[in-house]
Formats: C-alpha cells, structure tokens, sequence
C-alpha cells in the first residue's frame, strides 16, 4: 500500500511547486514588462494631448521626422475632454510623467498654470502668437483656433435665433448638447456664468434638462445626432460641423453668439510641464506646434482650425477664412477662469452625486 501510493503524493507536490513556480514567473514578467514600459517611455518625449488623436497624430508623426526626436502621447477619451487629462496631471504633479501638455482648450491650461505645474518658455513659436492667446510670462499659448457653432439640420432655422440663454428654444428634445463637464461646452458654460451670473444660468440649465433637452457624451455625438435627424439643431464645435459636411450630412452651421452677442474661439494650447525630464525636446515641441506650419497643417486637415499667429492668407483654405470675422468677435476665453472654477464645481455637484 505504502508503495502504490508513495507517487501519487510525490506528484501532488510537484504539481503545486509547478503552479508556484508558474505564478512567480507570470509576476516576475509583469513587472519587468512594466519596467520595460517605463525605460522605453523614459527615453522619448511623453506629451499628454487632449485634441483628437485623427488630427494630432499626424502633426507629432512630422515632428518626429523633422526632429528625430521619439514620442510618446496619451491621449483622452472624447467623452471626458479635457478635463481627465488635467486631473491626471495634478494627481501625478509630485512625480511628473508628461512633459508637454497639448490641451484642446485654453481653461483648464490656465488652471494648471494657477497651481503652479507649468514651466514659462517664450521661444520662436511664442513669438509669432498674437498676445490675446498667450500667457505673458510664457506659461501657455494658443494656436489652430475652434469656434463654438449651432449645427442645424439644412433648411432648419431656429425661431427668431432665440436659441442662446436665457431664452430656451421650442422643441427642446430636438436641440442636443454635450454634458458640460468638459471640454469646449465646459468653457461655453463658463462664459455664461460670467455674462449671465451664477443663478440665471443654473435655472436655464435646469429648464433645459426638464424640457427635454438631449444631452449626449461629447461634442462628435451632437454632431451624429443632428447629421442623422435624432435632432434639428445642437451646440458644438467647427471641426465637429466639417465632420459633419464630409460625411455628406445635410447639415448648416451659425455662430453661437453669446447673451451679449460675443462668439467663443477656442484655440489648442500648449505647455511644458514644471519638472519634465526632457526639458529640450519639450521646448522644440512647443515651437513647432505654434510655428505657421503647424498651424496651416492643422487649418488643411479635416478639423479646420483657425490660425492665430501670421500665415500667408492664400494659403488658408477659404472655409476656414469665412471663420475669421467671427473668431474675431470672441470673448476672451483665458479671463474665464475664476467663472469656469466657480461652473465646474456647481456642475459635478449636478452630475456627480
């Protein structure tokens, strides 16, 4: 008896050392597959982007072929922009992983400038960006500019254009909106809260979701449902409508002018992170993201962008120069910050119980 079953222990502790042995290697290869990601992160440039990965791929892609310099980006989620990127770097803010900060607006930038996280730096590029989309002590800039759009259904025309606050347009369930947590209808918030004042706009806010008003996750999905006859009209951005028209929607844009009749330019932004280990190539970034080419790459590719700084005007394609008399009508979005502060908090209140 002793001998017959002498094996069948023998073999029972080797299968466990076995399944021990199996689980120490599977931790040892995680830890160096993530130690291996890190060295490999280390020796590129990082740029956390919060603009669409479509469009900003291609423009970091000639960077690094200009340059030689390697990079490696983050990019967000449409739904969550920009905001998730920016909380991201306060949350890593005493070990820094980004370097450079392309944000997809102006005011969460300003909001990390106010904390302290960003590194002034005034190069070539800085120099070219006319100074009512800059910092001056150099610790953001602007460039390839959106504007604030109502996309309508062609042949639809809101009553009396009584379509901005504090006035609510009829038919509400066919008017949609992205949540205003983030991103540019975050910053569309904030300047209604200045314009109109804390009170007015929370109960046009509230008016608007009880009658019916769609909201939906992110600007590209007021874009879908105008395009696809969900809804009539909806608030977005430029490049969402020319999404719109090079899908061969049927689809017609306005300006969203403001109570006091002032229209929203959002431009990109771009910054160097406080601490960035590549200080050098974070510097090179920046001016090549504010240089002319970049910005008429930008004003060529799908999105449309407007450029901020000096280009030759017959190189801009002449959609994006009809945008320009309306961009110059625009708020100044970087005064909006104590407002976006003051909206931000009421609005995860709202949203985030």
């Amino acid at each position: 008896m002793f001998v017959c079953h002498a094996p069948r222990v023998i073999a029972g502790s080797v299968s466990f050392r076995s399944r021990w042995v199996v689980a120490l290697l599977l931790v040892l290869l995680a830890g160096l597959a993530a130690w291996g990601w890190h060295a490999w992160r280390r020796n590129k440039l990082v740029v956390y982007c919060a603009h669409d990965a479509i469009f900003a791929d291609g423009v970091l892609r000639a960077f690094e072929k200009q340059t030689g310099i390697k990079v490696a980006v983050r990019y967000d989620t449409e739904a969550t922009k920009s905001l998730g990127l920016i909380e991201l770097l306060v949350r890593e803010a005493a070990a820094p992983r980004c370097d450079v900060f392309w944000n997809n607006e102006v005011l969460g930038t300003v909001d990390l400038q106010r904390r302290g996280l960003l590194e002034a730096y005034r190069g070539t590029g800085f120099a070219r960006i006319p100074s009512a989309f800059k910092d001056s002590g150099g610790y953001w800039a602007g460039f390839a500019a959106r504007l604030r759009v109502i996309i309508r259904r062609a042949g639809e025309k809101p009553a009396g254009l009584e379509t901005q606050p504090p006035h609510l347009p009829v038919g509400l369930h066919r008017w949609a909106i992205a949540k205003p947590l983030y991103g540019t209808t975050l910053t569309h918030y904030a300047a209604l809260w200045q314009i109109m004042g804390s009170e007015q706009l929370i109960s046009w806010h509230r008016r608007w979701r009880e009658g019916g008003g769609r909201e939906v996750n992110g600007n590209s999905a007021v874009k879908d449902a105008v395009a696809r006859g969900v809804c009539d009209f909806g608030f977005t951005d430029t490049d969402d409508f020319f999404s719109a028209k090079d899908e061969h929607a049927a689809v017609e844009i306005e300006a969203a002018r403001l109570p006091n009749g002032k229209t929203i330019c959002i431009p990109n932004t771009v910054a160097v992170l406080r601490g960035a280990r590549h200080q050098g190539a974070a510097r090179q970034l920046v001016d090549f993201l504010l240089s002319a080419e970049t910005e008429l790459a930008l004003a060529r590719s799908k999105s449309r962008q407007i450029p901020l700084g000096a280009v030759e005007e017959a190189d801009v394609p002449a959609e994006v120069r009809a945008l320009r008399a309306w961009a110059a009508d625009s708020i100044a979005v970087s005064e909006l910050s104590a407002a976006r502060e003051e909206c931000l908090a009421w609005l995860k209140s709202e949203y985030l119980r």
